[in-house]
């Protein structure tokens, strides 16, 4: 299939999963609000992504998954620019202490998912 139309529908599919997600998961965070569902679908996109990767190194097959999953599904479901926004927008309502945790989360947690992912991938 050709390259384009999987990251295509990999992409809508993996946005379509954040805005659902996003919907789903409130955003009060020990009762001020805080973006959960970005640091959530980033954590599980940077697992799915180290999972593909791993999964795919060695099989003839794995370019078109990586396409698909990697490019495209993980690349919909996370959002750098929204995590960027947030974090600035928490800064900029005199909430550092916020701004500082979402930054710290996101870095440590979606590092970890990473790690775990590759991992996982490998024992598939």
């Amino acid at each position: 299939m050709n390259a384009y139309v999987l990251v295509f529908f990999g992409g809508g599919l993996g946005s379509v999963l954040r805005y659902a997600l996003g919907r789903l998961i409130p955003v009060t965070f020990a009762s001020s609000p805080f973006p959960t569902a970005i640091l959530l679908v980033n954590v599980v996109a940077s697992f799915v992504l180290g999972a593909i990767v791993s999964w795919v190194i060695g099989r003839s097959a794995g370019e078109e998954a990586r396409l698909l999953i990697g490019v495209g599904f993980c690349g919909g479901l996370s959002t750098f620019s929204s995590f960027s926004n947030d974090t600035v927008l928490l800064a900029q309502n005199g909430r550092l202490g916020a701004a500082l945790l979402n930054i710290g989360l996101n870095v440590i947690l979606c590092l970890v998912a990473s790690a775990a992912g590759l991992w996982f991938g490998q024992k598939l």
